[in-house]
């Protein structure tokens, strides 16, 4: 194996085609241009099909990775996708925002030796390119059982338990609080990241098989979970509500003008789409000197739209190291080549503002690791003595978010575990509320998509269980 491993890598991993930095970092058009056909049968070459993939159990849904890649290697494109389809209802969202370097690709054999099978970029060209030329032909569906189940938001985990159960002969309703569903794809991904028709195009795969979305519909304001069953008729309910509660540090100053979350600011530029000014006029605060607090994916979003928004400067603050940065190296690296500047172990104090109350700068001390904390990184410990300013006029706060309160406040019998999180079993999503699952963020707290398409492909499960066997 390690011989035809070497073999392999003579064929060097193809690169895909990206904007170049200095243009894109002014538009909010999509960072990587995809692969060619050509280009994507090249890759899948690389291939080594093994009889006992190591990648697979790194797919939190369990993609069949070397039967979709083999496909798209004979040139079997229209397969490949519905290869794909039988695990993963979300395949062009998942290509472009899948931590793919710590997952499948992370455990490919070609990258024990080498750079490692371009996965993502492969699921990518495979929705991509039945987006573009498909015949449009869904996938088989049971016969309908005459059960019906109420799908409470529609994030990557929502969307992944309505795609699964309607496959399955159920009728699925999936409930959304905003105008437009797609959740977190929606109002936190940006658009050159992840563009909204992408979202759109695979919600309408859901509806076209038969899931029914009905948007402004507030769970816990409107209607209660227990009025889904008791009033509507709901054989079972989901709960898929994320963790979107913005979360602030408690800084001296902190409500000075210029001081916003991330929630609120991508929202803004994304769902209620700021980004498209003067075409949508939907009022966002434009820094010129822009300091973005934090160092995750959300974090770099931020940043990365500051920047696009018309930003002369935009500076990223962490408490740790660039080793414990949490966002994925992709969105690093970009945000590097865009200008982004980096200012790690630094960790704000306190904000400076104006006679008007509008932020003019902060305070930051610079920090040093000590040994670890909870997460298992580095604990940041202040050095003395070593404050200093840093001008700006927006700060964008990246640090976390908390659980969405909405809901579960409103819902008698919901257990909730001391951070304000629905306790939920992590292998079925079963809540101690009879006939209710939840899963995704609201569970575990702020994780990644594919781990909240993870939970939503247990609890279908544990759900088609439940209906057909009881509790």
């Amino acid at each position: 194996m390690a011989g035809q491993a070497a073999k392999k890598e003579k064929t060097p991993r193809l690169k895909m085609p990206e904007q170049e930095p200095h243009v894109r970092a002014r538009n909010f058009h999509e960072v990587p241009l995809g692969l060619t056909a050509e280009m994507a049968i090249e890759e899948a070459g690389r291939c080594l099909q093994c009889k006992k993939p190591a990648c697979v159990p790194g797919c939190p849904v369990g993609i069949d990775i070397p039967g979709f890649i083999n496909l798209i290697r004979e040139g079997e494109f229209t397969q490949s996708i519905r290869k794909l389809w039988e695990k993963n209802s979300l395949p062009a969202v998942c290509g472009r925002v899948c931590p793919q370097e710590i997952q499948c690709e992370g455990l490919c054999i070609v990258g024990k030796k080498g750079e490692p099978v371009a996965i993502g970029n492969l699921e990518r060209f495979a929705a991509d390119q039945e987006r573009a030329h498909g015949t449009g032909e869904l996938p088989p569906r049971a016969k309908p059982n005459g059960k019906k189940v109420a799908v409470v938001g529609s994030g990557p985990s929502g969307l992944t338990v309505a795609g699964d159960l309607i496959v399955k002969g159920y009728d699925v309703t999936i409930l959304e609080a905003f105008h437009k569903p797609g959740g977190v794809l929606v109002y936190g991904i940006p658009e050159f990241r992840l563009p909204k028709a992408i979202v759109a195009q695979e919600i309408n795969f859901l509806e076209r098989l038969g899931v029914k979305v009905e948007c402004n519909a507030v769970v816990g304001r409107t209607v209660s979970v227990d009025e889904l069953f008791e009033e509507e008729g709901y054989d079972a309910v989901y709960i898929g509500v994320g963790a979107g509660l913005p979360r602030f540090m408690n800084i001296p100053g902190e409500n000075l003008i210029g001081i916003l979350s991330a929630n609120e600011y991508l929202t803004r530029a994304n769902l209620m789409k700021a980004y498209l000014f003067p075409e949508v006029d939907t009022p966002i605060p434009i820094g010129k000197n822009v300091v973005v607090l934090g160092a995750g994916n959300v974090a770099m979003d931020a940043a990365r739209t500051a920047m696009r928004l018309g930003a002369d400067k935009v500076r990223i603050v962490y408490r740790r190291s660039r080793d414990e940065m949490p966002a994925r190296t992709a969105e690093i690296h970009h945000a590097e080549e865009e200008g982004i500047e980096f200012f790690l172990l630094t960790n704000p104090t306190r904000y400076f503002g104006n006679e008007q109350g509008r932020l003019t700068g902060m305070e930051c001390l610079k920090m040093e690791l000590g040994e670890p904390d909870d997460s298992g990184r580095r604990r940041p410990v202040p050095m003395e003595g070593s404050e200093f300013s840093l001008d700006c006029d927006l700060c964008v706060v990246a640090v976390g978010s908390g659980a969405n309160p909405l809901l579960t406040q409103s819902t008698k019998d919901m257990q909730l575990n001391k951070w304000g999180y629905i306790d939920a079993d992590l292998e079925t999503g079963k809540t101690r509320k009879k006939g209710v699952w939840a899963g995704g963020d609201i569970v575990t707290g702020a994780a990644t998509v594919i781990l909240a398409m993870g939970a939503g492909r247990k609890a279908a499960d544990s759900i088609d269980q439940y209906l057909s066997w009881g509790w």
